[in-house]
């Protein structure tokens, strides 16, 4: 744990006298870090029931479930897809797997779910925000197999030139590009459906790529009370219509069923399936 300054606290009406109270800051926390602003990646946590999340993310969060009361079943439906993705990925034979916008790990992390189906994967988490990236290498700090680059997934040109990267994509291997909750964060500015192209350009043929997004199709009142809440964070929100979601596919051949909500996306065998609407999914190949 890390000290950080004290704070003064003088007692009214008495003889005045100053008592010095430290705040306990988890070592993970890069010093000069606002932990009171809200962030995108711990607000998920929280939604999750992870432990890296601060009273500011727990109040977003709580606001957003008010709003939206079904809010922790989307944020479970996406983490359950990805888990299903990387397992399918793996089945196909993918050991190389690259995360982009990864936020704060938690329960069932890609390398935990791909080192468990074959000891063999690598993985790079990419992510911008520096509490996430802290965390991550101290959590990786064991493990010769698995890397965190500091990058922003918009500046594609930046994140492919890092060596850590580079050493991924260094064969003609398939790799198992995810971006996962990712583009509801990209302004439309950034032309997300461009910077998926740019990264599929990147990729060996045979490489999956996996995309999920939230929408407001299904509760567009709920959702934009979601959109409020997150207005003034680092990370403002962009929902997007189904159509504008399947375009990010465009140039890679779909994986049955398709891009669809999540829930519906090759559920697992014998696993009841609750259709929790507000994220769209899918998987492409690299052809």
């Amino acid at each position: 744990m890390r000290v950080v300054a004290p704070a003064r606290l003088v007692r009214p009406e008495t003889t005045p006298s100053v008592e010095e109270i430290t705040v306990a800051v988890p070592d993970w926390v890069p010093a000069g870090i606002d932990i009171e602003r809200p962030s995108a990646a711990r607000v998920y946590d929280y939604l999750l029931g992870g432990g890296h999340n601060f009273a500011g993310d727990r109040a977003v969060g709580d606001l957003i479930t008010t709003r939206l009361p079904h809010a922790r079943d989307i944020a479970r439906s996406n983490r359950a897809f990805l888990r299903r993705a990387v397992g399918f990925m793996v089945d196909r034979g993918v050991t190389r797997f690259l995360d982009l916008g990864s936020g704060i790990p938690t329960v069932g992390n890609v390398h935990e779910i791909a080192q468990r189906a074959e000891p063999a994967s690598r993985v790079v988490y990419v992510d911008y925000e520096d509490v996430a990236v802290a965390h991550s290498r101290l959590l990786l700090r064991t493990d010769e197999q698995t890397e965190i680059v500091q990058a922003d997934l918009t500046d594609p040109d930046s994140v492919l030139a890092a060596p850590e990267v580079e050493g991924l994509l260094d064969t003609d291997e398939p790799v198992g590009l995810l971006m996962v909750a990712v583009h509801h964060f990209v302004p439309d500015l950034k032309d997300p459906a461009g910077l998926v192209a740019r990264y599929r350009a990147a990729l060996p043929r045979g490489s999956y790529v996996a995309i999920s997004h939230l929408t407001a199709d299904h509760d567009p009142e709920g959702m934009a009370e979601v959109t409020a809440a997150m207005a003034t964070s680092p990370d403002p929100m962009f929902f997007r219509p189904y159509e504008r979601v399947l375009a990010l596919f465009e140039g890679l051949d779909l994986v049955e069923p398709g891009v669809v909500d999540a829930p519906l996306w090759r559920p697992e065998p014998g696993v009841p399936a609750g259709l929790t609407r507000g994220v769209y999914a899918g998987v492409g190949r690299v052809v």
